[in-house]
């Protein structure tokens, strides 16, 4: 897969430190001729902080839904979620709610955006390619058609936030991702995490391998919260 090539490419070059960056970079712009560095310079710049602030957002929210459950309060806005999220229970609902650490978002992004040069960032700041459902929505149509007869539409996301919070959303919701959920319940460790991940992409284990040199030899766990 072209992904596959483009991360070969990049594994192993370092990555500065977000407080070491300008701010020149922008989704909607991929500057010419960018060298690996640079081009990891304006990943880091543009996915780091939006990732670390949708990580806050809703770790802060899993607390406050811990702490609900475990006092009894809240049961209506707990039984909200419940319906919202397809949860059968609250260890459920809390393993559905629980963000996954930054660096595993990260690589995932990294992998789906092609270091934030895909035509799906740049138009439609949709950072993990999520596909759109709705004719309602806003989106844009994919370069290849589905059995070479059916249109795929991507999701056009205001900013690159949304397209976040999509992801997790997508996560805590997609039957697919049950063993995963249940995972990043369990522990912290990113590499254990994505073990769950088998059913994220046709082509299984081998990408559940790069995740992880992605994650490694970018050092993204330095953006993990302790």
């Amino acid at each position: 897969m072209e992904y596959l090539l483009a991360i070969a490419l990049l594994i192993g070059a370092s990555i500065t430190e977000t407080k070491l960056f300008k701010p020149t970079y922008t989704s909607d712009v991929i500057p010419k001729h960018m060298s690996t560095k640079q081009k990891k310079e304006r990943f880091n710049y543009l996915l780091v902080p939006a990732v670390q602030y949708v990580h806050k957002e809703l770790m802060q929210r899993y607390k406050k839904i811990v702490k609900d459950i475990k006092t009894g309060q809240n049961k209506q806005e707990i039984q909200k979620l419940k319906k919202e999220y397809g949860a059968k229970s609250d260890e459920d609902l809390l393993a559905r709610l629980k963000p996954h650490p930054v660096s595993i978002t990260l690589a995932q992004a990294a992998m789906e955006s092609s270091w934030a040069t895909s035509r799906f960032f740049q138009e439609a700041n949709n950072v993990f390619g999520i596909w759109s459902t709705k004719a309602t929505e806003p989106r844009i149509a994919a370069s290849e058609q589905r059995g070479g007869k059916h249109t795929i539409w991507l999701r056009k996301f205001d900013t690159i936030e949304d397209s976040i919070r999509a992801y997790y959303e997508l996560m805590s919701k997609g039957k697919a991702y049950s063993k995963f959920r249940k995972l990043r319940l369990e522990t912290e460790d990113p590499y254990k995490i994505t073990a769950g991940l088998d059913k994220y992409s046709e082509i299984g284990q081998e990408y559940i391998n790069v995740l992880n040199q992605v994650i490694k030899h970018n050092n993204f766990t330095k953006y993990d919260t302790k």
